[in-house]
């Protein structure tokens, strides 16, 4: 397939947590042209249903293809990547590369065989984690949480707000009361929102509690996707926002540190 060199990398996310994936692809694909589009008339997923999500996001990753034109998409999110990524593969002609929760790695880290995963609602009770768990978890035990507050914090902190240290301690109230949690070594981020709040999350865990995230792996496989293909930028990157543009607002100090150029609605 021949590729124009401008041809964008198109990262899609319910919000800014897939900015934790852009900041991984930097490191390897430097000099990609990337759009960022943050559904943020859709956010939260993790409380809508599986048919909401599946619908939404194929619709809207079909249109932004067509207007875009990305020679990738990449669904930089863990919710809608367990729910929808077969069926936005089957919308779009180009690859589609998802989010999945880091099972995986967390199970070849783990040194006492129990794992903590904090995701939200939809993606903790997904038949894929299930699936993940039976085929990469290696006889580890995964003890699971919803963690609905942690997204709204995230997307917070990165306007320049304060999190609420009530909404930390609540979900490591939650995961530490589960039987055998005193075991946990590692905590598993299933959603790309999470790495954004490492820090408050190793001050209630504790560094001893290593932290796993998808992004690094995500960015590689891009990369390994493009390999051999050219990139030249024509400009600022691109954030693309769904609904009223006022809902990035707070957001340009954390836009411009990342080259983006201003907010854009879709």
């Amino acid at each position: 397939m021949n590729v124009k060199a401008s041809s964008p990398i198109l990262l899609f996310d319910s919000g800014v947590g897939g900015l934790t994936v852009y900041d991984a692809l930097r490191e390897v694909l430097p000099h990609a042209p990337v759009i960022y589009a943050a559904d943020l008339a859709g956010l939260p997923y993790g409380t809508k249903t599986e048919t909401q999500i599946a619908t939404r996001v194929a619709g809207l990753l079909g249109r932004m293809a067509e207007r875009y034109q990305p020679r990738l998409a990449c669904i930089a999110c863990n919710t809608a990547s367990t729910i929808a990524l077969g069926m936005v593969r089957d919308v779009l002609e180009i690859p589609v590369v998802g989010t999945v929760p880091a099972i995986k790695p967390a199970a070849a880290l783990t040194r006492t065989g129990t794992i903590g995963l904090v995701g939200t609602e939809a993606t903790i009770r997904q038949a894929y984690v299930d699936d993940l768990e039976a085929r990469f978890g290696n006889g580890t035990r995964l003890l699971r949480v919803a963690a609905p507050g942690l997204v709204a914090a995230a997307e917070a902190k990165l306007r320049g707000h304060p999190v609420d240290p009530a909404i930390i301690a609540d979900v490591h109230a939650r995961l530490t009361a589960m039987p055998g949690a005193a075991d946990i070594d590692t905590l598993v981020l299933a959603c790309t929102h999470f790495p954004l709040l490492s820090d408050e999350l190793t001050a209630a865990f504790g560094d001893n509690v290593r932290q796993v995230d998808g992004a690094a792996g995500i960015a590689r496989r891009i990369a390994h996707l493009l390999e051999g293909q050219s990139f030249a930028a024509t400009g600022p990157n691109r954030f693309i926002v769904t609904g009223p543009l006022a809902g990035a607002a707070g957001l340009e100090a954390a836009l411009a540190a990342r080259g983006f150029g201003p907010p854009e609605a879709f």
